[in-house]
């Protein structure tokens, strides 16, 4: 599995298929331990990521942390995580149809190593790279499980991002809706176990 990986980061690390492989200053490829329980997929890598090479390293982050420490996960331990694209859009501006196109296959190529059981699809750019046909937005399909590839589940969640601009913890707000999104993942998660 690491190997088949590796090999799949190399090709990553000499693509130029888009312009976001002649701007950036590093991959961000994965972080996380490879598993086939539990995958996060963000959307694109940020200042901080493409500084370090790895993916949610900055407030986001370190938030995205938190919240899976609050259920007793950790990516050191127990998730995979990797974006739609693998190299920082100018701006941090979403990324363009055909930069998502253009990473498709080293993400399609993750997904097929690990086959993960749960996916989470962080944020706007995931939902619709995997849920095109939708026609709500997050706020509408957050916390609720749709069939993936492998015979997965996947859940649409809130990206990190997002809380950070909105910190209220009010009942229906976004960080108490997380809540409640992360406690059925961890159900979820723990039914993999049994």
């Amino acid at each position: 599995m690491y190997e088949a990986l590796e090999e799949v980061r190399a090709c990553a690390l000499n693509c130029h298929k888009c312009v976001l492989g002649k701007t950036r200053n590093n991959l961000v490829f994965s972080d996380g331990i490879p598993n086939s329980k539990l995958m996060l997929i963000g959307e694109a890598p940020g200042y901080n990521e493409d500084m370090q090479g790895k993916p949610f390293v900055g407030r986001a982050g370190q938030l995205l942390d938190k919240i899976f420490e609050s259920v007793g996960l950790s990516r050191e331990k127990d998730v995979y995580i990797c974006n739609t694209v693998k190299c920082r859009p100018p701006e941090n501006r979403d990324p363009l149809p055909e930069e998502k196109a253009a990473c498709r296959s080293f993400l399609d190529k993750q997904i097929e190593i690990l086959k993960p059981r749960l996916i989470l699809l962080c944020g706007k750019v995931a939902l619709t790279s995997f849920l095109p046909d939708l026609t709500v937005g997050i706020t509408k399909v957050r916390g609720q499980w749709f069939d993936g590839p492998y015979g997965s589940k996947m859940m649409p969640i809130f990206h990190p991002s997002y809380l950070l601009r909105n910190p209220s913890h009010n009942p229906g707000s976004p960080k108490a809706l997380m809540w409640e999104d992360i406690k059925k993942i961890k159900q979820a998660y723990e039914a993999l176990n049994k």
